[in-house]
């Protein structure tokens, strides 16, 4: 493993790091950076003293852990599970991912037939609370089925709570998701989620930095939140409490200059508060799969405008909604009184109530007018109780 510039080597280089080196670890990133992939295998190999920026009990952690690798067997292992290994420069590799610089990651083993670098180009990563209410996983699965709806994939963590519901709701439309696991990805965790992976990777993707048989730590899950951020085009935020492991996500995103979403909840919610903290700062509030898209979209992505129910009055026309505003809610008016509350002139006014005769909004009693029951419901729906 001589580090020369044959891919084969790249590759068996890469995998042997990721056996050695922590996900994200930004000082093992400078060595590669300075020094290339091969030098820093080939000191990890041989020993000797420590590269820079770490402590001589700490590199002696690492030589302890290089004397353990075996690239080959990863790999025959991976190819075995139906697992392939991507590095930074190949077809397939995402090139946001290079946005997290010295952080970014060795390689990813991957699991799933589709191209991770093209699902990547059009993705949102929906992430949540673990122990989420009824009404998260409900917007989760939502928000998930309408994005897939749109040709969007939706990307999580694989995790129970909003991440779950989040797989389900695009899978349940048909559509794509990836889960970006802090494990490895032939051992799905956690163990009761391991049907919904299993299918994951069978409809879409399933990804991850640690080698095969690796097992997660929780600083593994907070490493793993940088690629969930860095690989889409912006992150939502369903529910968190304020020290949720989502909102490392979406701080991760904010940091990247992507877009940071949340979506609201009770005020009275435990669960709500972190993703209310962030909507208090720089992420933007939505509600459903539109606004998000309009936000990560191309040009022209818009949400609809919102708006209440149309009623059968607002279909009239402006001087016809004048005078059927005029006529009070109890008893009868004249035409006179009628032309006097609008304003407009009398002669207008009377013709503007036959037309409203027509449509069955009033009834003539004499000199007077007054409003049929079907008008004073449409009247009274569309007036401020203010």
């Amino acid at each position: 493993m001589s580090g020369g510039s044959d891919p084969d080597d790249e590759l068996l280089s890469r995998v042997f790091l990721t056996r050695v080196i922590e996900p994200g670890d930004e000082v093992a990133g400078r060595w590669v950076r300075e020094f290339g992939v091969g030098q820093v295998v080939w000191r990890l190999r041989e020993g000797g003293r420590p590269l820079p920026g770490v402590s001589e009990k700490r590199w002696a952690g690492l030589l302890a852990r290089a004397r353990l690798a075996q690239p080959e067997r990863d790999l025959g292992v991976a190819r075995d599970a139906g697992v392939r290994f991507v590095c930074p420069g190949d077809a397939e590799w995402p090139g946001q991912l290079d946005d997290l610089g010295e952080a970014r990651p060795l390689g990813l083993w991957i699991r799933g037939r589709p191209s991770l670098r093209m699902w990547a180009l059009r993705s949102v990563a929906l992430v949540g609370a673990r122990a989420c209410t009824e009404y998260g996983a409900h917007m989760a699965v939502t928000l998930a089925a309408g994005l897939a709806e749109r040709g969007w994939v939706v990307v999580s963590g694989g995790a129970y709570g909003v991440d779950g519901a989040a797989h389900r709701g695009a899978l349940g439309a048909g559509g794509a998701t990836v889960a970006v696991l802090a494990c490895g990805v032939d051992r799905p965790y956690p163990r009761g989620h391991t049907q919904l992976i299993t299918r994951i990777a069978d409809q879409g993707l399933v990804v991850g930095e640690l080698p095969p048989g690796d097992h997660p730590t929780p600083s593994r899950f907070i490493v793993r939140n940088r690629v969930i951020a860095a690989l889409t085009r912006g992150t939502v935020v369903v529910e968190a409490a304020y020290r949720s492991g989502s909102l490392v996500t979406a701080r991760a995103a904010q940091r990247l200059g992507r877009h940071t979403m949340g979506v609201p909840g009770p005020t009275t919610s435990g669960l709500s508060a972190g993703v209310h903290e962030l909507l208090r700062g720089d992420a933007t509030l939505v509600t459903d799969a539109a606004e998000v898209v309009e936000l990560v979209g191309d040009m022209g992505e818009l949400a609809p405008d919102r708006r209440g129910p149309v009623l059968p009055r607002d279909l009239l026309a402006p001087g016809a909604r004048r005078v059927l505003a005029a006529l009070p809610a109890r008893g009868a008016a004249t035409a006179e009184e009628i032309a006097r509350g609008t304003p407009t002139t009398e002669d207008d006014a009377i013709a503007r109530l036959y037309e409203l005769r027509a449509l069955g909004y009033v009834e003539r009693h004499g000199d007077g007018w007054k409003l049929t029951r079907q008008a004073m419901i449409s009247v009274q729906g569309g007036r401020s109780p203010c």
